[in-house]
């Protein structure tokens, strides 16, 4: 077992360097690979995805904390916890998706998001692990011996680590793959459904409420797999040149 002392702060420092990460990477890689479509509609696409994370991180992060605190409406609109990043993914997904048919955008707009993405929760979750048991995001109890006390004298699963691994694993397999010929926007779905994949799985492990035995987060993730499923004939588009990468 090993003992790791919580730093609650760091936690904001974190998901500052995230957000920086993630969007210094995604600006170098849209300089390397140009656009798919014009510098307005460009930003619009961005803005629809920061206001639609940001709607959908909070709903479904204060939803999950439903069963166990009364949710008030100031913590609906204050700064603060109840986020979620799955929530944040699925909302900026829809927001996006009714931005561009207003706009009439067909093109694929995600593939050059889901590196950045994959590498900017990275950074993020070595703030969760770094928060201990302030941030939530710990796991069950274990008796592995890479099981963390987090200052409560029990050793737990470190699924903040557990996510960074996959999440860096993913980021290579995602990198091969923005190399290779490939659909338009399939980068960015096989980011999704991993991602989701993956919270489905490692929630199993986190001490959270129930319901019909997964946690509202792991129900989303299956909602977001099956609409991601249901939707991708009708969204195929043609293959890209090799080496080339779609926005």
């Amino acid at each position: 077992m090993f003992h790791l002392a919580s730093h609650p702060l760091l936690h904001t420092v974190f998901e500052s360097l995230a957000y920086v990460c993630g969007y210094a990477l995604y600006k170098r890689d849209r300089a390397r690979a140009g656009d798919v479509i014009g510098e307005e509609q460009r930003w619009s696409v961005i803005a629809a995805a920061a206001v639609g994370a940001l709607i959908g991180s909070r709903a479904l992060g204060l939803l999950e904390q439903a069963p166990r605190i009364h949710i008030t409406l100031a913590m609906a609109l204050l700064p603060g916890g109840g986020k979620t990043i799955v929530g944040g993914l699925l909302g900026g997904w829809i927001v996006v998706e009714l931005v561009k048919k207003l706009q009439g955008i067909r093109s694929r707009t995600g593939d050059l998001f889901a590196v950045p993405l994959c590498i900017g929760i990275a950074v993020g979750r070595i703030g969760c692990l770094l928060a201990g048991l302030a941030d939530d995001t710990y796991g069950k109890p274990t008796t592995l011996p890479w099981g963390i006390d987090f200052g409560d004298g029990i050793a737990r699963h470190p699924t903040q680590a557990y996510e960074l691994l996959f999440l860096l694993l993913l980021a290579m397999a995602l990198r091969w793959m923005q190399r290779r010929p490939h659909q338009q926007g399939a980068v960015f779905r096989v980011f999704l459904i991993a991602y989701l994949g993956w919270r489905l799985l490692i929630d199993f492990l986190k001490p959270q409420p129930l319901v019909g035995g997964m946690n509202l987060i792991q129900w989303a993730c299956v909602a977001g797999m099956v609409v991601l499923a249901s939707t991708y004939r009708q969204q195929k588009s043609p293959y890209l040149p090799e080496g080339s990468v779609a926005v």
